[in-house]
């Protein structure tokens, strides 16, 4: 099943990735992947970044983008932690973890759900510029990146 959470409160990876693993001695790899709020987009200057979601939609869409990983893998466990709320560069806001008994079936389970995250989770950006707010818009490129996964 896998470890899904939606929370405003920063997150330790180390210890999120050791609770992940948990003393299981099947798991011969462990990849993972943490976003960070750029200080810049779009060659603007970015000061703060606020996250929203639609609570449990967001949620079951992460959970499903999971499920959908460990159908196309053999992943042991997955985690995905999100953050919401106002955020400064720097702040983590995203944490994506997936074991297995072999690294190439984690790498590519890890970097599926990122892919996915970004572009079937529901989250909205909006960034502080100093030309004021903006909300951001999706990415071409994020649709690239999933679009590899199909067929």
């Amino acid at each position: 099943m896998p470890i899904v959470r939606v929370q405003e409160a920063d997150f330790d990876v180390g210890r999120e990735l050791e609770v992940l693993t948990g003393g299981r001695t099947d798991v011969g790899a462990l990849a993972s992947f943490v976003g960070l709020v750029r200080g810049a987009n779009d060659g603007r200057g970015v000061s703060s970044m606020t996250l929203e979601h639609y609570p449990g939609m967001t949620e079951k869409a992460l959970d499903d983008i999971c499920r959908e990983a460990a159908s196309r893998w053999n992943v042991l466990e997955t985690l995905v932690i999100h953050r919401v709320g106002p955020l400064k560069p720097g702040d983590r806001i995203v944490l994506v973890g997936v074991t297995s008994a072999h690294r190439g079936e984690s790498f590519a389970a890890c970097e599926f759900i990122m892919d996915f995250l970004k572009t079937r989770a529901p989250f909205w950006k909006k960034e502080s510029t100093p030309e004021g707010e903006r909300w951001v818009d999706a990415r071409a490129s994020d649709d690239v990146a999933a679009n590899r996964w199909k067929g």
